[in-house]
């Protein structure tokens, strides 16, 4: 203030406004919106142009728009065979991944398989890992538990021991990431012997091998579930995922028509009536040779599967 008026200045003291106090002592400031302006910019193509107004519309759209008549003032667009930089900055992706075209014609014609983990805190039975193996035409589902990534090749070896002399058919192709579990030269080696194609994927693109990563995500969105239900610490995760793969494998799936992949797999329809809610109190049955006369006859136990 000076001299009954108000200087208003800018902090580089640049005089912005000045104002003078009238009789009743206050201070009137006129304000006036300022036009709006903005920039113009030369495109000489109007294709180019309305590209540019529609916020980078697609092309074949905008064609499509301006073809079917589906708006008012837009000129005729001729469809450029060009790009646009800011297009391919602003929206690049990759692209999508086809479905698998063709499924395995009988069981274990094709495996997918895939190691989770680690998963914190570590189960009851010091295990980080567990270990899927999908088969592509039944889609049943198996699980190892593992303590370390480096125990993969081992239990391979022992699934395809028994999968292959209770199925009476033999491992063809395995599908599986780069993970270094299946790509020692000891595997391949095993691999090669045994007459075991490997389809590797591409080093981060796990929707080549989506079958599995899609059945890590529901075995573990399940496991959560029935941990949440009944309150039950994350140490029984290896409990809640055994039991996530055993119902899921009873259980429909697009995978199988009208079939459980149990019922895939074993050919016959399967009894669930056995089945109780996962964390709940149960009592098993001691045997009578490990008890004595007067000992209890039942333990309490946590029903997990």
């Amino acid at each position: 203030m000076k001299d009954k008026n108000l200087w208003l200045r800018d902090q580089d003291a640049n005089l912005i406004a000045k104002v003078s106090m009238t009789r009743n002592r206050m201070l009137i400031l006129n304000l006036q919106n300022d036009g709006a302006k903005c920039l113009k910019m030369c495109a000489k193509d109007s294709t180019w142009r309305w590209h540019m107004r529609l916020g980078h519309l697609n092309f074949g759209r905008l064609k499509n728009l301006g073809d079917k008549k589906m708006v008012s003032g837009l000129p005729f667009i001729d469809h450029p065979n060009q790009l646009c930089e800011a297009c391919l900055i602003g929206k690049h992706a990759r692209k999508s991944f086809p479905k698998e075209a063709t499924r395995a014609t009988e069981p274990l014609q094709l495996i997918h398989t895939n190691v989770c983990g680690p998963i914190k805190p570590c189960s009851f039975g010091k295990n980080h890992y567990f270990l899927l193996f999908i088969d592509d035409y039944t889609r049943k589902t198996w699980v190892y538990l593992l303590k370390k990534k480096s125990e993969a090749f081992e239990v391979f070896k022992k699934f395809k021991a028994l999968d292959e002399k209770e199925s009476g058919h033999v491992i063809k192709s395995l599908r599986f990431d780069r993970g270094g579990e299946f790509t020692s030269n000891e595997f391949n080696i095993f691999c090669e012997t045994q007459g075991i194609r490997r389809p590797l994927t591409v080093p981060r693109t796990s929707q080549q091998n989506s079958i599995v990563e899609r059945k890590n995500r529901t075995i573990l969105d399940m496991a959560r579930c029935l941990l949440k239900s009944k309150n039950m610490p994350k140490e029984f995760w290896a409990e809640a995922v055994s039991c996530a793969v055993y119902l899921s494998n009873r259980c429909p799936t697009k995978g199988v028509l009208n079939q459980t992949p149990q019922e895939a797999w074993s050919g016959k329809k399967l009894n669930v009536s056995h089945l109780r809610i996962f964390g709940s109190i149960a009592y098993a049955h001691v045997p009578d040779q490990e008890r004595y006369k007067l000992d209890v006859r039942s333990v309490k136990c946590i029903y997990w599967l």
